[in-house]
């Protein structure tokens, strides 16, 4: 590859080819399988984005984004053909407007990064989930992507005010707005996000930031029946009046395989339930908000709506309760073979739905492990499988199981992790060939030559 072509618009420091690709990868599961593109440009300023595009649109190079690399669904994978972007420069908070509660933001800024920065102006940024620490925000705006608190602050779509992004031919859309309210005809930004990079390059956002809550609660709650699991969370809900962030459910197995692992991760509640809650509710009035939470637990024990439960005493309790939900490692590291999943449901079916997919998995050959876990609340359940081999029979059958029944019922493939391609030959179970063929003509039109993310999605 002649890249020269490049060196017009980058410094020579801002392009990685050969050997130097050895220590690249495209996911940070996988930081053993060496990164193969024709090249890694690393640019740090969205014009450079686009002097990039147009480069590659004029030779016709195909390009894959790299924020973060946590995406589970094959959205940054490569196959040595490609340019790859990566927005790890691309790192600046540009502003923080403490009257308006917007954070300006690049797309490589993570979203740890981005807690921080808020919880420093009294602010809060709610979106929340365990790969904080390496997600990049341009990542997770072109996933949509969701986690812990949905249930109250809706998923990254309602968190974005204002956006740019780059287009194919390079030309720059930008309607960076600090407005909740605008209805001047088509909101152009929602194209971008959640398409998974394959109509444009974000290269920054105006977040929508919230007041910092001055109390946070947090339970575990222990449930043999799952019909009262959701009773619970209709009560939770109407008591605290705005209140419940977080309304989390795992499985026993899963359960009890988060909490065994080592002494350092030890069970709030006995291995004897079918299913555990964690709950978190943020408030205002740090001593009444924990009385009326305590309250809740008792009244919902006392009238038998729970069997169990354990309220944490201490920040660092709270912090012990989540490390538990979120360490998703502590399932994978026993697994010789992992593949996941997150779909998505009604939640008055999820109980019957993820006892038939246990029991039907547990009949594959080849499946040695099954752990489910979810933000129930938002009708979202996550599968993890653990397997002996990477064959592709395996894997299909193993798709088949998780995802039949889903289009009876009104579900989804994907609640939060995308399509990408590990799940693109399933996106008519929960689209219409109405729908997708309208998403094909939107790509044509702002990607004609089907550069960006190619082979994604569809």
């Amino acid at each position: 590859m002649d890249f020269s072509l490049f060196e017009s618009v980058l410094e020579e420091s801002q392009i990685i080819s050969g050997d130097g690709l050895k220590v690249r990868y495209h996911h940070i599961w996988h930081m053993d399988q060496p990164l193969k593109a024709l090249c890694l440009l690393l640019p740090e300023t969205t014009e450079e984005v686009s002097n990039i595009m147009k480069i590659c649109y004029e030779n016709d190079l195909p390009v894959v984004v790299h924020g973060g690399l946590t995406n589970l669904v094959g959205s940054t994978e490569t196959d040595g053909h490609e340019v790859v972007i990566s927005t790890e420069r691309l790192n600046n908070i540009e502003e923080i407007d403490t009257s308006s509660r917007t954070m300006t933001v690049q797309a490589g800024v993570i979203l740890e990064n981005i807690h921080e920065a808020a919880a420093s102006a009294d602010l809060l940024f709610p979106l929340n989930f365990g790969a904080r620490g390496s997600a990049q925000i341009g990542g997770i705006i072109s996933t949509n992507a969701g986690g812990l608190r949905v249930l109250k602050y809706g998923m990254t779509r309602q968190l974005i005010l204002g956006l740019e992004a780059v287009m194919a031919d390079g030309s720059i859309i930008s309607s960076m707005k600090k407005i909740i309210k605008d209805n001047s005809a088509y909101d152009v930004k929602q194209l971008f996000i959640g398409s998974e990079g394959t109509l444009g390059i974000v290269t920054k956002a105006i977040l929508k930031l919230e007041e910092a809550p001055n109390s946070r609660n947090a339970a575990y709650i222990g449930f043999n029946d799952y019909h009262k699991v959701v009773t619970f969370l209709k009560y939770m809900d109407s008591n605290l009046a705005g209140k419940l962030s977080g309304f989390e459910l795992i499985w026993r197995n899963s359960y009890v395989q988060m909490t065994s692992v080592s002494d350092a991760v030890r069970p709030p509640l006995p291995y004897e339930y079918n299913y555990y809650v964690l709950i978190e509710a943020l408030g205002s009035h740090p001593q009444n908000d924990q009385i009326e939470f305590q309250v809740l637990l008792e009244n919902a024990i006392e009238k038998e709506q729970v069997l169990d439960a354990v309220m944490a005493q201490s920040p660092s309790d709270v912090e012990w309760f989540f490390r538990i939900r979120e360490d998703v490692n502590n399932l994978v590291d026993f697994m010789k073979h992992d593949q996941h999943f997150d779909i998505s449901l009604p939640i008055p079916l999820i109980g019957q739905y993820i006892a038939d997919r246990y029991k039907s998995l547990s009949q594959i050959e080849g499946v040695e492990q099954v752990f489910a876990f979810g933000h129930v609340a938002d009708g979202n359940i996550h599968f993890m499988v653990g397997k002996t081999n990477l064959s592709p029979e395996l894997k299909k059958q193993i798709d088949h199981c998780i995802y039949d029944g889903l289009k009876e019922m009104g579900g989804s493939v994907s609640a939060e992790h995308g399509i990408g391609t590990h799940k693109k030959d399933y996106l008519k179970l929960c689209r219409s060939i109405e729908e997708i063929t309208l998403m094909k003509s939107i790509k044509s039109i702002m990607d004609p030559k089907s550069l960006l993310n190619p082979g994604k999605i569809f």
